[in-house]
């Protein structure tokens, strides 16, 4: 991530067959271990929440403080933790980060109430910024042949892809058959494992050179983000024009503007501001800004949706949303092929209009259940939307990049679209609550006393849920067309700009 001579990790080589070249591949599936850990975290939780927020008492404004603690914590630290990694010893970082996550697990199973668990999942989110990078490190400086480093980083971009999918799949199994608390609790042994080995078979690693940090970016872009989220969900609470939502939501810009001059002035960045200020670089982190807050906002209603109003058990809600992955599985393959033909701009173009079809397809659910024809679809396109988005991101982002800015730029995406999951279900949640709240004061003042009837209050309960969901679907849909609308504007690179690798995904 700087201007830095790697070290190569001692140990690590040697000739096919012996001890170092066996000792390499099980530094692989520790790191897969690890990464597999942290990209679970963001899902796994989604199909639970219902019955934490049931168990926990939280209110529906706060709810998504879940989701958003851990996004926003690792989002806004990543490329710090990446810098601190290659300073301080990048098998120290992976095991410090190990040892904290699983601790801020545990502290989470055992969450009394919301601000324990709010807490927690913010403490995961800073243990994964530090040890997601480090593993990443790890990876790059343990594979040095080009073949293995591809078929290494191969194992290692399959699990981020996946992740999510097995993160949604375990947590509803986890629910259903122990308990909401398991879906944090399995961080436990399956960090114990991970440490145990690493600390005989991982050799340290570390860079040289400027080895300052940028604090005071860290800080400002955390309290400014932090600042947003907490105004949106303030919003929810109170309403758009009440004086501290208001005062949080300034508050939260003017820290981002302050952020963006300490950028301008340092000469050891957090995020150099000549990465961002590329026009298709720039144009392609804000598409992925936009269509991930968008997406990871409104996955929240989809996983409500199938558990509250249609009534589905925790695993079938996490298989329920699998539509989603075979959609991305779909384009993902196919985009890798198309991009070296026609360049980025279609494809981010396309694909931020699909998942906009998608999002805006679940605008018509009803609280009949028909999955098949009101859910699946969307879900579906969703997917083949989200499939070109990711990988064209992914090569536009490192389209005339230095080596030297290579790391960041990588590790940029990965913020960014942490921080726009953080900022997109903050923003969304707020817009349900509120549209569900308006709906259910107008019901009663027409209803009048037929609410004594317990099935005009069901009624409303279910009526006033789906209103909530849809209005969320529908902002959603309308923040992707604006991505689309900034792909065509933006991104104007020719195939023969793209590099022939990708970034590389760091959770």
């Amino acid at each position: 991530m700087s201007q830095t001579t790697l070290d190569k990790a001692p140990g690590t080589r040697g000739t096919p067959g012996g001890d170092a070249d066996k000792r390499r591949w099980w530094v692989l599936v520790i790191i897969s271990i690890a990464q597999l850990m942290v990209v679970l975290d963001a899902t796994i939780v989604t199909v639970a929440l219902p019955d934490a927020q049931a168990d926990l008492g939280m209110s529906d404004a706060n709810k998504q403080w879940v989701v958003t603690a851990y996004a926003l914590a690792f989002g806004a630290l990543l490329l710090l933790g990446g810098r601190i990694a290659d300073f301080w010893g990048r098998k120290k970082a992976f095991v410090t980060g190990m040892i904290g996550f699983a601790l801020a697990s545990a502290l989470g199973g055992a969450a009394q109430n919301e601000i324990m668990l709010f807490g927690s999942r913010a403490l995961q989110g800073v243990f994964a910024a530090l040890l997601a990078p480090a593993a990443l490190a790890m990876l790059t400086v343990t594979f040095t042949e080009a073949k293995e480093r591809a078929k290494a980083f191969a194992v290692y971009g399959g699990i981020s892809a996946g992740g999510a999918a097995i993160g949604l799949l375990l947590g509803g199994v986890l629910t259903e058959y122990a308990s909401w608390r398991w879906c944090l609790l399995v961080n436990v042994p399956i960090a114990i494992l991970a440490i145990a080995a690493a600390m005989p078979i991982m050799r340290e690693s570390r860079a040289h050179g400027d080895t300052r940090y940028d604090i005071p970016g860290a800080v400002t872009v955390t309290l400014g983000l932090a600042a947003l989220v907490y105004g949106f969900t303030r919003a929810a609470e109170e309403s758009w024009t009440d004086s501290l939502t208001v005062a949080m939501l300034v508050i939260g810009v003017a820290l981002l503007v302050v952020f963006t001059y300490i950028e301008s002035r340092t000469n050891h960045a957090l995020l150099p501001l000549r990465i961002v200020a590329d026009r298709n670089r720039g144009g392609a982190l804000l598409v992925m800004l936009l269509v991930g807050a968008a997406f990871i906002g409104s996955t929240l209603f989809m996983i409500y949706y199938m558990r509250i109003v249609l009534g589905y058990g925790a695993v079938k809600a996490g298989a329920g949303a699998l539509g989603i992955t075979a959609g991305v599985l779909v384009t993902a393959g196919a985009s890798a092929a198309l991009l070296p033909k026609i360049g980025p701009r279609i494809p981010l173009l396309v694909g931020s209009l699909l998942a906009a079809g998608g999002t805006f397809w679940l605008t018509f659910i009803t609280v009949e259940r028909q999955y098949v024809t009101h859910m699946l679809p969307g879900m579906v396109l969703i997917g083949l939307g989200l499939g070109l988005v990711f990988t064209s991101v992914s090569s536009t982002a490192l389209i005339g990049i230095g080596e030297h800015d290579a790391g960041a730029a990588s590790a940029s995406i990965n913020a960014v679209q942490q921080v726009g999951g953080a900022l997109g279900t903050a923003l969304l949640n707020s817009v349900a609550t509120s549209a569900t709240d308006s709906f259910i004061a107008d019901k009663k003042a027409s209803l009048g006393a037929q609410l004594a009837d317990p099935a005009i209050q069901q009624k409303l309960f279910f009526d006033s849920q789906l209103d909530g969901y849809t209005t969320a679907f529908a902002w959603a849909a309308a923040i992707m067309v604006v991505g689309a609308i900034l792909a065509a504007v933006l991104v104007n690179a020719g195939k023969d700009a793209l590099p022939s690798e990708g970034a590389v995904h760091m959770g």
